[in-house]
Order: C-alpha cells, then sequence, then structure tokens
C-alpha cells in the first residue's frame, strides 16, 4: 500500500512494489506482538512494566495523563502494554509546547484522549523536502540530507517492518503508531531496529543513506488505515 517514486529510477518499479505491499502491510498492520523486554532507555523516556498503568506513570513523573496521551499519540490511555517506551517529558523543542501542569492522576484521567484522526509528529531528519507529496507518483516525501546522519521516529510506535525486501525502498523501516497510523522511513544506509520493538518519538532507528536511490535522502510516508497522507500536513513548520 505504500507506493511512492518520487525519483524517476524508482517509478518503472510502482506497479510491481504495490502490488508485493498490498499482500505485505496488511500483515504488518496487523502485527500485534508484544514487545520484547529490551534494554535501558534514555532520559525521559520509560518503559512499561507489568501492573503499569498511564495514571500511575504520570504520578510518578510529576505529568498528567493528556500530557502523556499527547506526547506519545495514544488513542486510548487506558491501553499501554509492557515493554512500551512511553515519554515522560516534554518535547525538546517541539512545535506549540504541551503544559506540563501536574495534574492529580484520577483527575487526569476524565480527560479525552487525543483524537484518532490526529497525530503529533515531528521530523524524521534534518534536511531540505526535495520532493513533495503529491498523491499519485509520490505518496510521501523525500528529505536531503548526508550519509550517514540521524533518522529519528516521528512518533513513538512499534516497528512493523525492518529490512530491505520492497524493491525500491532499499532498507525501510516501518512503524506502527496509534489511532491506525503509519509511518516509513525509506533508503536508510543502516537500520538500528529489530522488528517487535518499541520505539519513543525521537528515537533514532536508521542512518539515511541511499538504498536503492541516486542520492543521500530519506523518503517519509505517513498513512493512516492504508491512505497516503501528505506528511507536511502533520510536521511541525519549520
Amino acid at each position: 500500500m505504500i507506493s511512492a517514486a518520487p525519483l524517476h529510477t524508482r517509478a518503472p518499479l510502482s506497479r510491481a512494489r504495490r502490488r508485493l505491499t498490498l499482500l505485505l502491510l496488511p500483515a504488518l498492520l496487523a502485527a500485534c506482538a508484544s514487545a520484547p523486554s529490551g534494554g535501558p532507555v534514555g532520559d525521559g523516556y520509560y518503559r512499561v512494566r507489568s501492573g503499569d498503568t498511564l495514571g500511575k506513570i504520570a504520578q510518578t513523573y510529576r505529568q498528567s495523563v493528556t500530557n502523556l496521551t499527547r506526547w506519545n499519540n495514544l488513542s486510548n490511555p487506558n491501553r499501554i502494554d509492557v515493554g512500551q517506551v512511553l515519554r515522560v517529558a516534554p518535547p525538546v523543542g517541539a512545535s506549540g509546547a504541551v503544559s506540563t501542569q501536574t495534574v492529580a492522576p484520577a483527575a487526569a484521567s476524565d480527560n479525552t484522549s487525543a483524537p484518532a484522526s490526529s497525530i503529533a509528529l515531528r521530523w524524521p531528519a534534518q534536511g531540505p523536502v526535495i520532493a513533495r507529496f503529491n498523491g499519485t507518483s509520490n505518496k510521501g516525501i523525500d528529505i536531503g540530507g548526508q550519509l550517514g546522519q540521524p533518522v529519528v521516529a516521528a512518533a513513538a510506535g512499534k516497528v512493523v517492518y525492518a529490512g530491505n525486501g520492497l524493491r525500491g525502498y532499499g532498507n525501510l523501516v516501518m512503524l506502527k503508531h496509534s489511532g491506525g497510523f503509519l509511518t516509513a522511513y525509506a533508503h536508510n544506509r543502516v537500520i538500528l531496529v529489530k522488528e517487535g520493538q518499541y520505539v519513543a518519538q525521537g528515537q533514532q532507528i536508521a542512518e539515511m543513506g541511499n538504498t536503492d536511490s541516486q542520492r543521500v535522502q530519506l523518503h517519509f510516508e505517513l498513512r493512516q488505515q492504508g491512505k497516503p497522507l501528505d506528511p507536511l500536513r502533520y510536521l511541525p513548520s519549520r
């Protein structure tokens, strides 16, 4: 269902790639296996343990349930998974600061969660946009950059694909997010995550590269329930 061909070298492959993706992507979207225990997480993040609730975590880190829900794009604040990595501190430099006022967990639990029709993204890489979404030949955007520069998760989520089995995308990472959203990161030089792993927003998942591409770039796609969306409508302005 991901079909992006902003470069002329990828266009002839789009039909075959679309057929393969139609077979592969539904299985990836349905993936819901539990996350591995994983290693330590960085400052400002917390890995969910058995018995945790979002209210309990919010109280421990002196945050509100509302903020944790927004920072982690949770469609249902009452459902978190063991092994899931959550952001528990405000995103650094995020567009549109979110209040960090402490709210009692009992009161905060009455607040509604972020709507499933929206997702708060951060830029997955630094660099200029060299190709824009058009909904037909390009189902995402291309970001130019330097070989080896960090590629980070645009939102917290679960790695449902990490490999190079989709021709024309090179080394590809796909993340599944709350609300039926999925993001894809293509042409990486090195993939730094594994399938089944949970990642936090802003966590590095790959290094920018030029696999299956004529130039160093990150091809980035955003979809909801399989429908391609223009990432620039969801990314903060810069």
